[in-house]
C-alpha cells in the first residue's frame, strides 16, 4: 500500500470554481455545471421516471467514475427525494482517486445554494475519508453513498454490485486517458445490471467504440452549452467474443434473497447485535433484538471507554482494508452522538516503546497518509499527550475513545427495533420458513431471519458450533480523575492504554487472560494494569496518585473478547456443515476444483461475531455487510475482504487441509 496524494490539489478561478492542478481540467462546466449534470446524467439515464417507478421496498443503484465535488450525487439525491416513494432507497457508488479535502468540498458546494439541504448532511458525514471503500449513510439510511477512494482500475474490480445507471464523469479523455480504457469499460460491463444505462459528457469516437465493444450500445445525442454532442447508451450484455468474468465461487456466492416478510431476530445486544439491527432497520426490516441481560451492552461492549484505534499492517491485507473502512464508518456514526460524554475524537498515540516497535511504526507511517497516521518524536508526543513521556510514537489524529453502550443505545432506538430483554436463547429450530429461538421448553421468538451476534456464546447453537471462536478475558481498571490528571489530552497506548477522563474517571487496561472463565475482577489484574500504566508514563502515575491507591479497593470490570484464529470477524450467511463437506469433497483431493454445486445454505441464518478487541471498528460496518448479503445490495467492502470474513472460510480450509 503506497501513501496516495490523498486530497485533490485545487486552484480556484475568479468566480470561485475549482480547477484540478493534476489534470489541468475543470470539475464542471464554466457555464452551468448544475444544468449540465441534470441534462447529461439525470436526463439521459431517465432517472426521473425510473425513480418514480420504484416500489416501496425498491432500490436503485447508481455507479460513477469521478466523484469530484459530489455535484452529480447531490442532483441525483435531490431528484430521488422528489420522485421516489417512501421506503425506496438510493445507493450511489463512486470512485475517486483524489478526494477533495473537507474544506475544499465545502467551498465547492457553496456554489450551489439550491442544493444546501443535501450538501449539509453530506459535509457533516464527510470525515475520515481514507483509501479504499468508505460508506456514508444519509437521510436515516434512505440514501447510501459508497466512495471507492483510489485508482479506478484498482477499486472497481473489487466491487460487488449491480449498477442500474452509470455516470461516466472522469476528467476529459485528453486530460485523463487512464479513466477511459477498455479495461475500465469491461469493469462497468461486469457490474452492469440487466437494462443498465450509461451516459457521459464526451462524444469522442474511440470512447464510443470501446464502450460498444464492452457490451454497451452507445449513441450520440445533442449536447448542452458548448458541448455539441454527448453519449448515452444501454447495456446489451456481455460480448460473446470476450471471455466472461470469473464466476464467484459457490461457497462465497450470494444466497438467494428471501421473499416475503422482512423480519429478523438478532441474538445478542452488544456492538455487533445493535449494528446488525440498525442496518436492517434502516432498510425497512422489523427487527427484534434478544438479550439475556436486562439492558443492552452488558458484556464486552459494556466498558466505559473503548479505544477507536487502528492496528494496521504496512501491507494491504484484508484485515488492514477492513480496519480502514470500518474506522471511517464508525467515526462517521459517532457524529450522531454527544462528544465528550459518548465519545471524543481526541486522537490516539501509540508509543514506540522499543526498537522493534519503532521500526514497525516507521513502516506504517511510510505506508499511509499523514491525516490517517503520522510519527511524532518524543517532544511532539509529550506536547500532544499533555503528560511527560519517554518515547515518541505514532499518532492517529482522528482516533479517540468511545463509550460503547451509548453507540449501542443510539443504534437500537430505531422505530423498527424491538428489544427483548431477560431472554436467553439456548437452541435454534427451523420450522417451515421460520427460525425459532427456544429456552428449554419455552419458545422465545421466531423470524424468517436470525442473526447470531452473541460473541463466543453462539457456539451453543448446533448450527454454529463448529465456528472456531475463542474467548479471551480482559479486565479494565477505573481510576478517579485528579486535578493533575486532567492534563491528559489524548489516548496513550503501549502494551496497555489509558484514556482521558470520562465523567470523572480514566479507563486503564486491558489485561489478556486466555484461561480464566471467571468474570470477577481481581486485584492481581488491577496491579497488572497499573504496571501497564507505568510503561506508558510514570508522570501520569504520579498525577493519578496511583501508588497511593489501595489495590484491594480499585474498581473495574472484566469481560470476554471473542476472536477468530485469523483475527478477522466472522460475518455472513451460515451453511450446513455436513452438507458443505459432502458438496465440496473434491477440494480435499484438489484445492483448485470449483464444483458446480450450489452452497447448502441454512436459509435465513447469519452470523456477526469474532471482533476481538476491535469491535468498535469492525462491528458497525459488519452490520452493513450483513444487510448487503440479506438485501442483495452493493457490498460495503471489497469482495475479497468480504470473503476473508465469510463464515465458510473455515469449512473450506478444513477440506483443503484434508489434501495433506
Amino acid at each position: 500500500m503506497n501513501p496516495v496524494m490523498h486530497h485533490a490539489q485545487l486552484d480556484w478561478d475568479d468566480q470561485g470554481r475549482p480547477h484540478s492542478r493534476v489534470f489541468d481540467d475543470v470539475y464542471f462546466s464554466d457555464q452551468s455545471g448544475l444544468e449540465e449534470t441534470r441534462y447529461v446524467f439525470i436526463e439521459q439515464n431517465r432517472l426521473s421516471e425510473r425513480f418514480a417507478a420504484l416500489p416501496a421496498d425498491g432500490r436503485f443503484v447508481i455507479g460513477e467514475t469521478g466523484f469530484g465535488t459530489g455535484l452529480n450525487f447531490l442532483c441525483a439525491w435531490q431528484l430521488f427525494e422528489q420522485q421516489a416513494v417512501a421506503g425506496a432507497r438510493l445507493h450511489f457508488v463512486s470512485v475517486e482517486k483524489y478526494p477533495l479535502s473537507p474544506s475544499d468540498l465545502q467551498r465547492a458546494l457553496a456554489l450551489w445554494p439550491e442544493l444546501k439541504v443535501f450538501a449539509d448532511p453530506l459535509l457533516a458525514q464527510y470525515v475520515a475519508i481514507h483509501q479504499g471503500f468508505q460508506r456514508l449513510m444519509l437521510d436515516n439510511g434512505r440514501v447510501t453513498l459508497t466512495l471507492l477512494i483510489g485508482d479506478a482500475l484498482e477499486q472497481l474490480p473489487q466491487l460487488d454490485a449491480h449498477i442500474d445507471a452509470w455516470f461516466l464523469d472522469g476528467f476529459a479523455p485528453a486530460k485523463n486517458p487512464d479513466m477511459w480504457t477498455a479495461e475500465l469499460f469491461a469493469e462497468l460491463a461486469r457490474l452492469a445490471a440487466p437494462d443498465s444505462t450509461i451516459s457521459t459528457f464526451t462524444s469522442t469516437g474511440w470512447v464510443r467504440r470501446l464502450l460498444n465493444a464492452a457490451g454497451f450500445k452507445m449513441r450520440r445525442t445533442p449536447g448542452i452549452g458548448h458541448k455539441w454532442e454527448i453519449l448515452r447508451g444501454a447495456f446489451l450484455g456481455w460480448p460473446e467474443e470476450t471471455p466472461a468474468p470469473a464466476a464467484i465461487k459457490p461457497w462465497f456466492a450470494r444466497p438467494t434473497p428471501l421473499v416475503g416478510e422482512r423480519r429478523a431476530l438478532v441474538i445478542g445486544a452488544g456492538l455487533a447485535g445493535c449494528a446488525s439491527a440498525a442496518s436492517l432497520a434502516a432498510r425497512g426490516w422489523q427487527v427484534s433484538v434478544m438479550e439475556r441481560h436486562g439492558e443492552l451492552a452488558q458484556e464486552a461492549s459494556g466498558n466505559p471507554q473503548g479505544v477507536l484505534y487502528l492496528k494496521l499492517s504496512a501491507h494491504s491485507t484484508a484485515l488492514s482494508q477492513m480496519i480502514i473502512s470500518g474506522f471511517g464508518y464508525t467515526r462517521r456514526l459517532l457524529e450522531h452522538l454527544q462528544r465528550g460524554v459518548d465519545w471524543d475524537g481526541c486522537g490516539v498515540l501509540q508509543l514506540a516503546f522499543n526498537a522493534k516497535e519503532a521500526e514497525r511504526q516507521a513502516q506504517l507511517a511510510a505506508a499511509f497518509p499523514a491525516d490517517l497516521v503520522h510519527l511524532l518524536d518524543q517532544p511532539q508526543a509529550q506536547a500532544k499527550a499533555g503528560i511527560e513521556l519517554t518515547h515518541g510514537g505514532l499518532f492517529y489524529p482522528q482516533g479517540g475513545w468511545v463509550h460503547p453502550p451509548a453507540l449501542c443505545q443510539w443504534q437500537a432506538t430505531h422505530t423498527h427495533v424491538q428489544r427483548l430483554l431477560h431472554r436467553e436463547a439456548l437452541e435454534l429450530r427451523k420450522v417451515d420458513d421460520q427460525w425459532q429461538a427456544w429456552d428449554g421448553e419455552t419458545l422465545l421468538a421466531s423470524a424468517p431471519v436470525v442473526i447470531l451476534a452473541g460473541a463466543a456464546e453462539i457456539k451453543r447453537f448446533a448450527q454454529s458450533a463448529e465456528l472456531p471462536l475463542k474467548r479471551i478475558r480482559g479486565q479494565i481498571t477505573r481510576l478517579p480523575q485528579t486535578a493533575q490528571s486532567q492534563s491528559l489530552a489524548t489516548v496513550v497506548c503501549a502494551e496497555g492504554y489509558v484514556a482521558p477522563a470520562r465523567l470523572g474517571e480514566h479507563t486503564l487496561g486491558a489485561s489478556f487472560d486466555f484461561k480464566s472463565d471467571d468474570l470477577t475482577p481481581t486485584t492481581a489484574e488491577h496491579l497488572g494494569n497499573l504496571e501497564l500504566l507505568k510503561e506508558i508514563s510514570t508522570d501520569l502515575v504520579s498525577r493519578l496518585h496511583a501508588e497511593q491507591l489501595d489495590p484491594e479497593q480499585l474498581q473495574g470490570r472484566a469481560a470476554f473478547r471473542c476472536t477468530s484464529p485469523d483475527y478477522l470477524p466472522i460475518v455472513g450467511p451460515l451453511a450446513d456443515n455436513q452438507a458443505f463437506a459432502q458438496a465440496y469433497a473434491a477440494l480435499s483431493k484438489d484445492a483448485r476444483q470449483v464444483p458446480d454445486v450450489a452452497c447448502p445454505w441454512l436459509d435465513g441464518l447469519y452470523v456477526n461475531s469474532g471482533h476481538g478487541s476491535r469491535g468498535l471498528i469492525t462491528a458497525p460496518l459488519s452490520g452493513e455487510l450483513l444487510a448487503a448479503w440479506l438485501d442483495n445490495e452493493p457490498l460495503p467492502l471489497p469482495r475479497a475482504v468480504a470473503e476473508a470474513c465469510h463464515p465458510n472460510r473455515f469449512a473450506l480450509r478444513r477440506l483443503i487441509r484434508g489434501n495433506g
